[in-house]
């Protein structure tokens, strides 16, 4: 049997391609917790999502060479604030797309070879031989209505991420990402909370783009995505404000009883 590439992306364990020989008795089951996204922080985000994760999320660029936006779900490492300790969402909260399609992927199974097979992640424990849950497969060992909603939208995430490949190069181009800082400053604390090793947009660096640049990222409709990126970024505090909440800014002092009268 062919198997996918062994170098995986965040929360795959393995990825086997969907077939009718071994899977066709496979079903779905409802879940309503991701326990695999309670201690990840940061999760890939395509630009189409920019415009509704900015109320929720801050984005960032991941540092390095070849940066990619980030939905911030934490400030430290191993915190979500967003997912309790079951993996269950506390309340209203973006899931990025990257999390929806889990644990789902289309992949190459040859190098040799640019078709994508649907993969999916077999040590979940929600796709199986089950009595119940939704098909994947039906009688004539076909994709069942589900599976092509999988498959749709499984092509559309990859167009998304190769108009975020896009988007990210023009940034690069135009020497537009810096490197980020975040200082928090709390009552409890002599010296800020000191957040870095992301990326994100140089706001001196747009303003003096050339009329040319910027009429280019305004007609190509960079400028939006971007302002969103610059806005969400007011959120880094409020998602401290909920680590300290739920007891997770590591060295965080513990609050004071009050003074006994």
């Amino acid at each position: 049997m062919a198997s996918a590439p062994n170098n995986l992306p965040i929360f795959y364990n393995d990825l086997i391609p969907l077939n009718s020989n071994e899977h066709g008795n496979f079903r779905v089951r409802q879940v309503d917790t991701a326990p695999f996204l309670k201690n990840q922080h940061a999760v890939p985000l395509t630009i189409d999502e920019f415009s509704a994760a900015q109320r929720f999320v801050p984005i960032i660029f991941s540092a390095g060479e070849d940066p990619v936006p980030l939905a911030l779900m934490g400030l430290n490492e191993g915190v979500n604030v967003f997912l309790d300790d079951d993996g269950k969402l506390r309340g209203q909260a973006y899931v990025p797309a990257y999390v929806r399609r889990y644990p789902w992927m289309l992949a190459k199974l040859r190098p040799d070879n640019e078709d994508l097979s649907l993969c999916f992640d077999p040590s979940v424990d929600w796709i199986g031989e089950f009595e119940d849950g939704e098909a994947l497969l039906n009688d004539d060992k076909q994709p069942t209505e589900l599976t092509q909603n999988i498959l749709k939208f499984c092509e559309e995430f990859e167009q998304a991420a190769h108009r975020t490949s896009l988007f990210m190069k023009d940034l690069k181009d135009m020497d537009l990402i810096m490197d980020g800082e975040v200082a928090i400053q709390t009552p409890n604390n002599d010296q800020p909370f000191i957040y870095r090793g992301f990326g994100m947009v140089n706001e001196e660096k747009l303003r003096e783009l050339r009329g040319d640049q910027l009429r280019k990222i305004n007609q190509n409709g960079m400028l939006p995505l971007i302002y969103a990126h610059l806005f969400s970024l007011q959120l880094m505090r409020d998602i401290f404000q909920q680590q300290v909440d739920q007891g997770k800014v590591p060295n965080f002092p513990a609050p004071q009883p009050a003074p006994v009268a």
